[in-house]
Parts: C-alpha cells; sequence; structure tokens
C-alpha cells in the first residue's frame, strides 16, 4: 500500500477553492462584422448611362437588384425606378407598399 497522503484543512480547501474561481474570464468574440459598402447616393454620368442602358434589358428589376447592379443607394435606385417608368422603358409586375417589382417594357408589333 502506498504511504497515506496527509490531507488538506478546511481552511486551505476554502482558500483552494477561492483561488480557482479566479482564473481568467472568459473572452466574448466580437461577432461577425458586415462589410462596409460605399454606395453612391447622386448619379454621375457614367453611372446614370449604364442606368438608361442596362436597367430597361433586365429581365425582373427591384430596387435591391439596381443597388447590387450600380453600386448606389436604395433611395436613389427607388427614385430612378419612378423616372424609368414615366419614361415608359420599365413596367410594373407587382407594386406592394413593401416590395415594387418591374419588368422590361416590350414593345408589341401590330
Amino acid at each position: 500500500m502506498p504511504p497515506k497522503v496527509q490531507q488538506k484543512t478546511k481552511e486551505q480547501k476554502m482558500a483552494a477553492a477561492m483561488a480557482g474561481s479566479k482564473g481568467k474570464k472568459k473572452k466574448w468574440s466580437k461577432g461577425k462584422q458586415r462589410e462596409k459598402v460605399d454606395n453612391k447616393v447622386l448619379f454621375n454620368k457614367e453611372t446614370y448611362d449604364r442606368l438608361n442602358i442596362e436597367i430597361p434589358k433586365m429581365k425582373t428589376i427591384t430596387v435591391a437588384a439596381m443597388v447590387e447592379r450600380l453600386k448606389i443607394n436604395a433611395g436613389l435606385a427607388r427614385k430612378a425606378i419612378l423616372e424609368l417608368e414615366e419614361a415608359g422603358k420599365i413596367k410594373p409586375i407587382v407594386k406592394t407598399s413593401a416590395m415594387k417589382i418591374y419588368t422590361r417594357a416590350v414593345v408589341e408589333d401590330e
């Protein structure tokens, strides 16, 4: 039989328990950071030309699609959609307060 190990006193056990709990604190993760986008808030000549050429050729036209394609602000995209609709270049499919979906205006030959 191995020799008997001397047990700690109650005070020593208490001190060891208190010392152990004062270890490192949990480090919280920073969380996932979204990439900052630098979308334009005004049209420049090049972007405005792209708007008039590319957007009327798209099959489905939404604010989000315009923001992705032209890298413009959503408010600017909404105004641009209204302008294209008034010009007759696009026509609405769904018009609700939440989502406006447009498509290209097809010219009918008769």
